[in-house]
């Protein structure tokens, strides 16, 4: 585990986009953090630095957003459980062959694979984060 302090979004955004160096395809990444930690920042840099330059927006209404079959931004905070998931065809996605980076995992753990990488971002002050991820 690596541990990143960022001073400002700008910072985290500039991580996800170094972080995104170390994806394959087929990755999945799970965020954890509370609301307004900095998830959809880091996934802003995320999709940066797979060269998808659309405006990134957390997908809490639709679930999930694809961009181009290279990420997939779930957002899960109003999913109860994995079969919900399952339901909406969601978990189909972790084997479709882009980077799913899921916020709110732990809402669907059951359904997860096995071999997720895990980002933890703390909210230390209003601008300052602590990141830990793998």
């Amino acid at each position: 585990m690596a541990v990143f302090l960022s001073e400002s979004a700008r910072d985290t955004v500039r991580l996800g986009r170094e972080y995104a160096k170390t994806l394959k395809a087929g990755d999945v990444v799970l965020l954890k953090g509370e609301m307004g930690a900095g998830k959809t920042q880091f996934v802003k840099g995320v999709a940066l630095g797979l060269g998808i330059e659309d405006e990134i927006l957390s997908p809490t209404y639709a679930y999930m957003n694809d961009y181009y079959g290279k990420l997939y931004h779930f957002d899960c905070y109003r999913l109860s459980n994995g079969a919900k998931a399952e339901e909406l065809g969601l978990c189909d996605y972790f084997y479709a062959g882009g980077v799913c980076v899921i916020e709110w995992a732990e809402n669907i753990a059951d359904v997860l694979p096995a071999d997720c990488k895990t980002v933890i971002i703390e909210k230390l002050t209003d601008c300052a984060r602590r990141i830990i991820y793998e």
